[in-house]
């Protein structure tokens, strides 16, 4: 059942979110999922990413994935 404050949460960003949280092998392996799954440029996905990351709804429905994120975000732009 679906969390009512994750209801906002179009199909695509609760598979951007539920690609996120899976591990991948090798490497272009994480791209190659974009593209076949979610039939997106990587560098679509990673604006679209970048989006989610600020909205509110997709902190409610991933809470930890999304948290996870903003520090990687953070770590880097830290470094830059």
């Amino acid at each position: 059942m679906e969390r009512p404050e994750a209801a906002g949460l179009g199909a695509r960003e609760r598979d951007i979110l539920a690609l996120e949280r899976r591990g991948f092998s090798g490497p272009g392996a994480k791209e190659r999922a974009v593209r076949e799954e979610l039939d997106l440029s990587p560098v679509r996905y990673y604006q679209l990413l970048n989006a989610l990351l600020d909205d509110p709804r997709a902190l409610a429905h991933d809470p930890v994935t999304v948290n996870r994120l903003r520090r990687v975000r953070e770590a880097r732009r830290g470094g830059r």
